[in-house]
């Protein structure tokens, strides 16, 4: 009998399934200490999903929402979109880095949550009381940036040569939702009425919520700042001697000067930033 001998690329070719036309997107190496939460890894069919939902829900809202504003403000229906729109784009512009910054921090999956709550949260006013409605489409820019999130989450669950094809599923799952979701609210404000067409926006919403809370895995890892025990016995000395020094010489100095209550008032603040730094410090300085 013949030995074949084959070679280990040729083997693992061999033994590996044929490639199909769907990308298979996987978690970077870099993220296998990502908390367990969700289903499944981080990726980029968790935030297209969330993008679809909340676009759908506005979507369905395209003729009811044209209507109410032109019954609001008839003699100024355009100037009044218009108004809004930018006071909500104007918001969103200046707090889209700060989330950005701060999602960082905390991780995606809490400001996903986030904003998707406070950028659908008008939906079911546009029913009970309109001018609200508009005030608070208006007020909810501050946190209407899902899309910063998203692509940021894109990004974490995403190698770099993928990312600009992920980057492009995503913008083109906006589009998509946005399709049929306008006929369709349409049509069921044409079949029964204005009400019903809330009513599914506000459930579509509500399930991109619970969409994001149940199934969305965060895709930041947990930032683990390792001391040593010889680091955190320095610690504990220098902050015992800087109290020593603090509630000796300093509150002495600061009494006579600036009197009790204000030295109070400033050990307030400095309690506030210590315990800040405490929470926000991602560093070992």
């Amino acid at each position: 009998m013949h030995k074949v001998i084959i070679g280990k690329k040729r083997l693992k070719r061999l033994v590996s399934l044929p490639s199909t036309g769907a990308r298979k997107w996987r978690s970077k190496d870099l993220r296998e200490d990502v908390t367990a939460s969700g289903f499944g890894k981080p990726n980029v069919y968790h935030a297209t999903v969330v993008i679809f939902l909340e676009f759908f829900a506005w979507g369905l809202l395209t003729s009811p929402m044209l209507t109410v504003l032109h019954n609001t403000f008839q003699e100024h229906t355009f100037l009044m979109n218009g108004l809004i729109q930018g006071v909500k784009g104007i918001l969103s512009f200046l707090s889209a880095p700060l989330i950005g910054a701060l999602s960082d921090v905390w991780g995606r999956k809490s400001f996903l949550l986030v904003t998707v709550f406070f950028t659908c949260i008008p939906i079911p006013l546009l029913r009970f009381n309109p001018g609200w409605f508009f005030a608070m489409i208006s007020v909810s820019g501050m946190f209407a940036v899902t899309f910063s999130i998203a692509f940021a989450y894109v990004a974490d669950c995403t190698e770099e040569s993928d990312r600009s094809t992920a980057y492009g599923l995503v913008s083109a799952t906006f589009a998509a939702s946005l399709i049929i979701s306008p006929a369709l609210g349409a049509y069921i404000g044409k079949m029964y009425d204005d009400t019903a067409v809330v009513a599914l926006a506000t459930f579509v919403a509500a399930s991109d919520l619970l969409f994001i809370l149940i199934a969305v895995p965060e895709s930041l890892p947990e930032r683990v700042i390792n001391f040593t025990s010889e680091d955190v016995a320095t610690f504990i000395a220098v902050l015992g001697v800087l109290s020593v020094v603090s509630q000796t010489i300093v509150l002495t100095c600061l009494k006579k000067t600036i009197g009790l209550k204000n030295c109070v008032l400033i050990g307030l603040i400095f309690e506030i930033l210590q315990l800040s730094w405490y929470g926000l410090g991602t560093q070992f300085w």
